[in-house]
């Protein structure tokens, strides 16, 4: 028979690990995040959330830092938050990895290469939503930095820098990587937004999923016209739905 104490500590010590799972996942899909919205998030207190966090972060697994303020800074210190660190980010990109290459190979099947661009345009949507308004208030000569401080905020570890009649925004980080190797596709949906936010025709130069050290992209200087605008989706709700079948 087995033993009831020993079969709760098991039980206990499963769902530990799960709840574990759910906080370390819910940064990855949302970015950093304080202990305070986690809880919120994940429907837990705030007093659990702050104990998984803590054994996040004795495994390395996160880190805390300030929470990046654009504009002005409020009054009292600037909030903690929470982000995988790339120990984290690497248990998790392998499993991911093989589900998405498996969901975006079977979009490939059902609907073609139109299928694979359209959904790349799509998850890189909320991003562009999110990212347009910083960018319009930020300064002409600032656009390309605080679109780098937007990037690193989402764990693309980004910079920029000068370089000849422009300058280049480099990131040093793509969890999309493994994927983006075999569907490039989502490399140039990121690189037709990066345009419209900055108004200007960028070039990609390079990227990681390519083998690349760093995805860079050339920004030129002064402002130039950027791509027509994407023409809205043709696929109705419908007809993207049974693609997705």
């Amino acid at each position: 028979m087995k033993n009831p104490a020993t079969t709760g500590a098991v039980s206990g010590a499963a769902r530990d690990e799960s709840t574990r799972d759910r906080v370390a996942r819910s940064i990855l899909t949302n970015g950093p995040s304080s202990a305070a919205v986690l809880a919120e998030r994940l429907e837990l207190t705030p007093a659990a959330v702050r104990r998984h966090l803590d054994h996040l972060l004795d495994e390395g697994l996160v880190e805390s830092r300030e929470e990046r303020v654009y504009g002005p800074r409020g009054r009292g210190r600037p909030a903690k938050v929470f982000a995988l660190t790339d120990t984290g980010r690497h248990a998790f990109h392998q499993a991911y990895d093989d589900l998405a290459a498996t969901a975006m190979r079977f979009i490939a099947e059902a609907g073609g290469d139109d299928a694979i661009t359209e959904f790349a345009r799509r998850r890189v949507a909320e991003v562009e939503e999110r990212y347009r308004e910083l960018l319009a208030q930020a300064p002409e000569n600032k656009k390309a930095e605080v679109l780098a401080q937007a990037l690193t905020a989402d764990g693309y570890a980004a910079s920029t820098a000068e370089a000849g009649h422009g300058a280049q925004l480099c990131q040093h980080h793509c969890p999309v990587a493994h994927v983006a190797e075999q569907f490039p596709q989502l490399c140039e949906a990121e690189t037709e937004v990066f345009s419209r936010l900055l108004g200007k025709h960028v070039q990609r130069l390079a990227t990681i999923a390519h083998g690349d050290g760093v995805c860079t992209t050339h920004i030129p200087a002064g402002h130039i016209p950027g791509p027509a605008p994407v023409a809205p989706s043709k696929l109705t709700d419908g007809e993207s739905a049974r693609t997705a079948r």
